[in-house]
């Protein structure tokens, strides 16, 4: 093997570049949460960032961590490289925290049942990481919030539903509440402590009231949404009680079915919204994230004023802008994106709404100038279920906590993101769809006749309905601007696992199934015509299959009449560490193979191939481990000489090509500042000579969902 250094310019492709230079949100670090276990602590426990806020210098956040039962400390005095600054026990659940003065107040559930709720306010010494004081709430709390000026907090007592008892249904009593207590001179007044009854109030299940979230503005006037209830409470500064119901939605253009493809064309009439998250935007307005998590699917957020009156309801708006990024989990369609949280910050001039995306791993920013019409700024990309958010205007920062630890699945930790709002360009979509089409998982690329045209495939994540997609990359970001299904007998070609992908030289494709049996996905080659009808397929002979693992075909490539197939990972026939390109001649009907020799794999971890293309004198292959985040080590573009590829007969001994190392990956994978991912699964050279490389997002299954399309320049 030798390595050798190209000539190459690396450049993400971004969204089109401003006339002049525009404000923008961009990630610039993540801090991922078991970093902030002590040295010793088993950091392979799962830990979560939940809740989010920051010290009123914004210099330090502090994020609730349920898991571990600690509020984690992060300090961002450089936001681009947060430094762990612990964990404090919290002796319960820590479900919110708000920061006044000094200090941290966090809502602790230290319920021992849902029948039998109980919680407190315990209050952090932040530069201390000292516990100074406890107050008892006499139940269950979710979430806290702080008045403006710091007199007082408001606490929402939910004493939660059990979802395994009567199928979840309410009431499931004891009732919840709302709690204020006065705050003087950085203490919590708890002898003073109010707790204020909402029952009576909702519609939908009135007697036993779940509050949610709380919000306060400038008046003091307290906002609470209870989502069960789908009810919305305003608490007066004197405590008086008014609300209303959160009502209903019509979505249209909505996916409804859990069928393995991306059909925007359904409807739902009267979904309750079942708001979640609540800010207030100024005295009069407030905006509500409706998750829909009980009878709802909302898939909404909703701008109100304080008397109930509707001033902007988005609709699935929201939701198919992002799905036009590759974020929309069809596996888990019933409640859409699922938005769960918002916030609300002034930038300079610009008053920003954020509307966090728990199943899409997303954040919208909206521009408020105009109540009635929010215009959509930016998606963000966030950590796996970003649930809480917080702005730091004074510092031109947001923050986010994504709360799923995706470990023991293979996935990244769970994190704090952190944005910065400055002049330039957004660095997120690099590759998006036009229209109607949506996408997820690309797992392969091939090009086009002209420069930048560039084709990619879906793979079984999409088995509903596979498809190919049609790239045109001189769009910043790159744009999909077709969807072509693959038909068997005119219908969506079922139990497919496209993950190779090369033209036919006529307008065809020649694809590379990869094969599952516990999805009965068989291994093999399938041509299709320019319109995506199958015309012939062709299985693995008996020589292969007698050796065959699940981890099958994962790229095609085709020179002259000869497909070149990459196999991921070393069948029982091959020795350690090395894995098979496969041949098969189109006009002989012959199979062959050579040796690929892979790089060794960490502890834990695999190594394989992911791509294979052919240009010129050359044939290029993507090899990669399955790690992600800090454990990735290995994420490389390689190439051999085409003169080495001289297949010989399965069965015996095989040849072994010698490889050259092109390129490490891994700091083009961290160039959008988030985990390294793990699926570098595409790789293609354009008409121009320029190399173009996906990652596949595996459909938001335990993953964040994002997808880094990027060119690597010219190749010499």
């Amino acid at each position: 093997m030798s390595i050798r250094s190209l000539c190459l310019t690396t450049a993400l492709v971004l969204t089109t570049v401003p006339a002049q230079a525009e404000m923008v949100l961009n990630r610039i670090s993540t801090f991922a949460t078991p970093d902030n276990m002590a040295e010793g602590e088993d950091r392979a426990r799962a830990t979560s960032a939940e809740i989010i806020t920051a010290s009123e210098d914004g210099n330090t956040l502090i994020y609730s961590d349920s898991p571990l039962g600690a509020l984690g400390l992060v300090d961002i005095t450089d936001p681009k490289a947060p430094k762990a600054l612990g964990n404090v026990d919290m002796g319960g659940e820590p479900t919110t925290a708000v920061v006044i003065g000094t200090m941290a107040f966090a809502g602790v559930n230290t319920s021992e049942s849902k029948a039998n709720p109980s919680g407190k306010l315990v209050t952090l010494d932040i530069a201390g990481k000292k516990i100074v004081a406890e107050c008892d709430l006499g139940g269950q709390p979710d979430s806290v919030a702080k008045a403006p000026d710091g007199s007082f907090l408001a606490v929402a007592i939910e004493n939660e539903r059990d979802e395994e008892v009567n199928d979840g249904d309410l009431p499931q009593m004891p009732a919840g509440y709302l709690v204020k207590l006065p705050v003087k001179d950085g203490a919590a007044d708890c002898a003073a402590m109010v707790k204020i009854d909402v029952t009576g109030l909702a519609e939908v299940a009135g007697e036993d009231p779940e509050p949610e979230f709380v919000s306060i503005n400038e008046a003091g006037e307290i906002a609470m949404t209870m989502q069960e209830n789908n009810h919305i409470v305003v608490v007066a500064a004197d405590n008086s009680v008014s609300g209303f119901s959160a009502g209903k939605v019509t979505l249209e253009g909505i996916d409804t079915k859990k069928d393995g493809r991306l059909d925007f064309s359904g409807k739902m009439e009267d979904v309750a919204r079942e708001p979640d998250g609540i800010k207030w935007i100024d005295g009069d307005h407030f905006v509500t994230a409706n998750e829909g998590d009980w009878k709802g699917g909302s898939r909404s957020f909703t701008i109100w004023k304080k008397d109930g009156t509707v001033v902007y309801e988005s609709g699935a708006s929201l939701e198919r802008a992002m799905a036009a990024l590759g974020h929309y989990n069809d596996k888990r369609n019933k409640k859409g994106v699922e938005l769960e949280s918002v916030a609300v910050g002034k930038y300079g001039d610009r008053t920003l709404l954020f509307v966090a995306a728990e199943r899409a791993s997303l954040v919208g920013v909206y521009d408020l100038a105009d109540l009635t019409a929010p215009k959509l700024l930016q998606i963000l990309p966030s950590g796996i279920s970003p649930e809480g958010l917080v702005t730091i205007p004074g510092r031109n920062l947001l923050a986010t906590a994504n709360e799923y630890d995706a470990r023991a699945d293979g996935g990244p930790a769970a994190s704090v993101m952190v944005y910065e709002w400055a002049e330039g360009m957004a660095a997120y979509p690099t590759i998006q769809a036009e229209g109607d089409i949506g996408f997820a998982a690309l797992s392969a690329l091939t090009a086009g006749d002209a420069p930048g045209m560039l084709f990619a495939a879906s793979d079984s994540i999409l088995s509903g309905a596979p498809s190919i997609y049609t790239v045109d990359a001189t769009a910043m970001p790159a744009k999909i601007t077709a969807a072509l299904t693959v038909t068997r007998g005119g219908n969506p070609a079922q139990l497919m696992d496209i993950e190779g992908l090369t033209g036919d030289g006529e307008g065809g494709f020649w694809l590379a199934t990869e094969g599952r049996s516990d999805r009965m996905i068989p291994h093999g080659l399938v041509h299709v015509d320019a319109e995506g009808a199958i015309t012939q397929e062709i299985g693995l002979p008996p020589e292969l299959l007698a050796h065959e693992i699940r981890f099958g075909f994962e790229g095609i490539a085709k020179v002259g009449n000869v497909l070149w197939m990459a196999v991921q990972r070393p069948w029982t026939d091959d020795p350690k560490d090395m894995v098979k390109l496969v041949s098969y001649d189109l006009d002989t009907e012959t199979w062959g193979a050579v040796h690929y020799p892979l790089e060794a794999a960490g502890e834990g971890a695999w190594v394989g191939l992911s791509e294979i293309t052919i240009q010129g004198d050359f044939a290029y292959l993507i090899e990669r481990d399955n790690q992600v985040g800090p454990s990735a080590k290995t994420k490389i573009l390689t190439r051999v000489a085409l003169a080495d590829l001289k297949p010989a007969e399965l069965g015996g001994t095989l040849p072994v090509v010698k490889k050259e190392i092109l390129r490490d990956l891994i700091p083009d994978l961290a160039m959008t500042h988030g985990y390294t991912l793990d699926k570098v699964e595409g790789f293609t050279i354009d008409a121009a000579g320029n190399g173009y490389v996906v990652t596949d997002n595996d459909g938001v299954d335990n993953s964040s969902g994002e997808t880094l399309f990027w060119t690597i320049g010219a190749l010499q």
